[in-house]
């Protein structure tokens, strides 16, 4: 195992953590932008107004998304098993 090796597994691995968390983390990003803007806009300071929201478009967005984010993990972790061999001799 080279050190090209460990660099191509990393990349593979930060490139796909991206791919997984980043639509969700945009999502959440956008939910809580909106939501303060209506905490600010209407006064109410409320915890719960800030957090229920970001929840339920979680919930939403991995009923939508979550085949896609199984099957994205499913192919880096067969990428990852079927480079093994060629890592190892």
């Amino acid at each position: 195992m080279t050190i090209n090796d460990v660099l191509i597994v990393g990349q593979d691995a930060l490139v796909t953590g991206v791919m997984l968390a980043g639509p969700l983390l945009l999502l959440i990003l956008a939910v809580g932008v909106f939501i303060g803007l209506f905490q600010a806009a209407t006064s109410i300071q409320e915890m719960t107004l800030s957090f229920v929201p970001k929840l339920i478009a979680v919930v939403i967005a991995l009923f939508i998304l979550g085949n896609w984010l199984v099957v994205s993990y499913i192919d880096f972790f067969t990428r990852l098993i079927s480079m093994i061999p060629e890592m190892l001799g």
